[in-house]
């Protein structure tokens, strides 16, 4: 994924109710950027580290920046929570997933049941809900999710578990936006509850891929899959 804007430059000086970001930008100037972000974002917000912003030009918009990305130990971790989707949609259209290829139709935000899952994908001989969660949390070199509590996250869970039960395939795909890990997990100490609910998911037939990306100023790219732990 590239974006499609030259990015802006800046410094972090403090992220604040959630979806608010104050940054200087390289010019000097003071700016509040959105952050599209909900989580804690926990070890990866740091004061006065170098971020990315996306210019946006709706007159409809408060704040004229999105935040995408922030240098934490030396790389670029990716906080915007919509790009994950348009990776995943891309990536399984063009065959780029090893374990998602082979699909003809691929559809974004399709309904199942009482949930909206990210993309759907079908052949002549399947169909597959697939659920896409970013991933920005480390401990160590385990990329961790969630970052706080979901409830709507369980909810996904338990929802792709009737996709299954239903005789279809049922994926949650976690992007993990940053280099310095190597194995995903569940943050049980964080959010219990989803860390069950996701083993359940997994013996009931639920596939886990965490797919690591990328992220520099340019673009985005999915690298490569890594192994998980339950």
């Amino acid at each position: 994924m590239n974006f499609n804007k030259s990015l802006i430059h800046g410094t972090l000086i403090k992220r604040y109710k959630r979806f608010l970001a104050d940054v200087k930008l390289d010019s000097g100037e003071i700016i509040t950027a959105h952050c599209t972000n909900s989580g804690t974002m926990k070890s990866c917000l740091e004061d006065n580290a170098e971020v990315y912003l996306t210019p946006v030009d709706d007159p409809k918009r408060k704040t004229k920046f999105t935040w995408e990305m922030i240098k934490i130990n030396g790389d670029w971790v990716g906080i915007n929570t919509g790009n994950p989707n348009k990776l995943a949609f891309d990536a399984v259209k063009n065959g780029d997933i090893e374990k998602l290829k082979g699909y003809t139709e691929v559809k974004r935000e399709v309904k199942f049941d009482d949930s909206r899952f990210d993309v759907m994908a079908k052949n002549e001989h399947e169909t597959c809900f697939i659920e896409v969660k970013n991933v920005t949390y480390k401990e160590e070199n385990y990329a961790l999710f969630p970052d706080a509590v979901t409830t709507r996250g369980k909810k996904h869970l338990e929802t792709l578990i009737k996709v299954k039960e239903q005789g279809m395939r049922a994926v949650m795909l976690y992007v993990i936006q940053r280099m310095d890990v190597n194995v995903f997990a569940p943050a049980k100490e964080i959010d219990p509850e989803y860390a069950k609910t996701l083993k359940k998911a997994f013996k009931k037939g639920v596939e886990i891929i965490p797919v690591l990306a990328k992220v520099t100023p340019e673009s985005i790219e999915l690298v490569k899959e890594l192994p998980f732990e339950l």
